[in-house]
């Protein structure tokens, strides 16, 4: 016997088992016993907890869908400042025969499970929503603010890199040369000028198949690859004649091809992408800094449209860089607006990993009551 005179518990038994004897039927007697409502509440916490993932997912894919109408702003980028980039990725990629297979034997549960489906599904809400919902908002920023929009993208840019760095563990030769390479690509696409366009099914396919690529990989924009095959303002004017039901065959047609365009890019991209993030992630890594970095130029805050087409609208501008000096606005403005976004991000990623290290500490066992 123990100190309390009931009689001790057996070495093997689990900390959730019943109490035997006299004990026993006391408990039984005060109704459910402690380590069921232990279980409920813990089962109670789970639900919370998935609840507030969905919140989260949603929160992540609406900015990501708010970022990817933007040309020059990458969803990617963003994912990767919500920290939810790789898993992304490795959902995209579990699109392949194991799942046709389940999907066949009509393992509907075992399916969703295999794709992270719950967290794609909320992601995918979250990007319709911001698309709908702030595309209006973001190009009306750009036209009417923009110096004061690309600070907060440019903080927002250099907090992503600062954060992705910490997952290059050593820098050798090849992966500063990776890191060079993928600077020169995003300066390189920066600089293309605007395509004349074409809406054939083919081109529409094919542009699709990149864009998509471009908008899971950081630093690139999709939209800004649209732009530069001259598809954006049909791709827009297909899905605002699409909202509002006026729509005819061949845009039906076009709709499909670039979809499938899309889903194409999507499914065989994110499998090479998803394989470098785990056989070379330190060198995918450093490509993708390179990316991000390059694409700084894209969001210098410092620019103004040039005099010939400055009463045109936005996506028909050229636009000109200017230094400090000749800046005419107010610097310290932008500067604060960066800095804001800069550590609003690293705020974000203190959190999350706070929050992760607390998600993963075991339950704490509850007190046992006093006899």
């Amino acid at each position: 016997m123990d100190r309390t005179g009931s009689e001790p518990k057996p070495d093997d038994a689990e900390d959730g088992d019943l109490p035997v004897g006299e004990a026993g039927s006391d408990l039984a007697a005060l109704g459910t016993p402690p380590y069921q409502a232990s279980s409920s509440r813990v089962s109670k916490d789970l639900r919370a907890s998935r609840v507030g993932q969905d919140v989260i997912n949603f929160f992540r894919g609406y900015c990501m869908g708010a970022a990817d109408t933007v040309p020059g702003v990458s969803g990617g980028t963003i994912a990767l400042i919500l920290g939810h980039y790789q898993r992304l990725v490795a959902s995209i990629s579990r699109f392949d025969v194991a799942l046709i297979l389940l999907l066949r034997k009509r393992r509907f549960s075992e399916a969703v499970k295999h794709v992270d489906g719950r967290f794609l599904a909320m992601l995918a809400v979250g990007i319709l929503a911001g698309v709908a919902t702030l595309a209006g908002l973001m190009h009306w920023l750009l036209d009417h603010c923009l110096p004061q929009t690309l600070s907060v993208f440019l903080g927002l840019l250099l907090a992503s890199v600062w954060i992705v760095q910490a997952y290059v563990d050593r820098w050798t030769l090849p992966r500063v040369v990776w890191f060079s390479t993928g600077f020169l690509l995003a300066i390189m696409i920066s600089q293309l000028p605007e395509g004349a366009g074409d809406d054939s099914l083919p081109v529409l396919f094919g542009t699709a198949s990149f864009a998509i690529c471009a908008m899971i990989l950081p630093g690139i924009s999709g939209a800004f690859v649209l732009v530069v095959f001259g598809s954006y303002h049909t791709v827009t004017g297909l899905i605002k004649d699409f909202v509002r039901l006026d729509i005819s065959a061949q845009g039906v047609l076009q709709l499909i091809a670039f979809g499938s365009g899309c889903l194409f890019g999507l499914l065989a991209f994110s499998r090479i992408l998803n394989w470098l993030l785990e056989h070379f992630r330190g060198t995918t890594m450093a490509a993708l800094m390179g990316l991000m970095v390059g694409s700084v130029a894209k969001l210098w805050p410092l620019q103004v449209p040039t005099p010939e087409t400055a009463e045109l609208e936005l996506k028909d501008r050229v636009m000109q860089y200017v230094v400090p000096a000749d800046w005419t606005g107010n610097l310290m403005t932008l500067v604060f607006l960066g800095l804001g976004s800069f550590v609003a991000v690293m705020a974000i990623e203190w959190y999350a990993k706070q929050r992760s290290a607390s998600a993963t500490a075991p339950f704490e066992s509850e007190p046992s009551e006093q006899s």
